[in-house]
């Protein structure tokens, strides 16, 4: 019998849970998710948009698209996405998270579908995108969780995430730079034996019925403080893949 797939360790639960409040508080305990979202729209953006073929669709690319965000915290990605005029999802298993996110949401004027839950209980082909950002790392099966998001993913859907690279520069970067030098983030929040390699997600994509992939490295500048998509994967990266018709 294999692992819950998409459950969050129970450990790392208890870390999110406690920063909650923080989500949209500027220099919170979040501030590195912030910093990192320009990145994070330019890959979702360019990788929808390519596939889908919306480039030139003016300010709401995305209308007309179902997209699922899981994994998503106090809705950092789902309000951008909703700007772009996709009919967005929110799944979230803490519901500390999706009260925040609901709350932030009404402020601004969007109307995004928040959901206390994990991908493995939704419907089936029901979405074009699914989007898993900082979320792959935190589950105890990585390839289960893929299987369970392409589950979801209609035909010619595409599969978006990023995670962690399980390298020694990422050990240093990432936990020892990130939680205990710098202390970006609680310490605790990751656990260099879950990392998953770029090679290691492509396999998961292909065994759970997804093609296409490919990786694009995300990288950070600490003379500017600013995240920059990059060819190096050895840290923080993206992937992409679609679920073939």
């Amino acid at each position: 019998m294999t692992e819950p797939s998409s459950a969050v360790d129970p450990r790392e639960m208890e870390t999110f849970r406690a920063a909650a409040a923080d989500w949209w508080r500027p220099g919170g305990k979040f501030a590195p998710l912030h910093a990192l979202g320009p990145s994070r729209m330019t890959f979702v953006r360019a990788e929808i948009e390519e596939r889908f073929g919306r480039q030139s669709t003016g300010l709401t690319p995305f209308a007309g698209l179902r997209v699922a965000d899981i994994g998503c915290g106090g809705g950092l990605l789902s309000e951008p996405l909703a700007r772009l005029g996709a009919e967005v999802v929110g799944v979230d298993p803490l519901p500390e998270s999706i009260a925040v996110a609901r709350e932030h949401a009404a402020q601004q004027g969007l109307a995004i579908d928040y959901r206390v839950g994990e991908a493995s209980g939704l419907p089936p082909e029901s979405f074009d995108a699914l989007v898993a950002m900082e979320v792959i790392e935190h589950t105890p099966n990585p390839a289960a969780f893929v299987v369970d998001c392409a589950r979801l993913l209609r035909p010619g859907g595409v599969l978006l995430l990023s995670t962690i690279n399980r390298t020694a520069r990422a050990y240093a970067l990432a936990i020892v730079g990130a939680e205990y030098v710098l202390n970006w983030l609680p310490r605790g929040t990751h656990r260099w034996e879950k990392f998953v390699t770029p090679a290691e997600l492509e396999a998961a994509c292909s065994a759970a019925g997804l093609a296409s992939f490919r990786a694009r490295g995300c990288v950070y500048n600490p003379l500017t403080g600013a995240w920059r998509l990059s060819s190096d994967c050895a840290v923080n990266y993206f992937g992409a893949a679609s679920k073939t018709a």
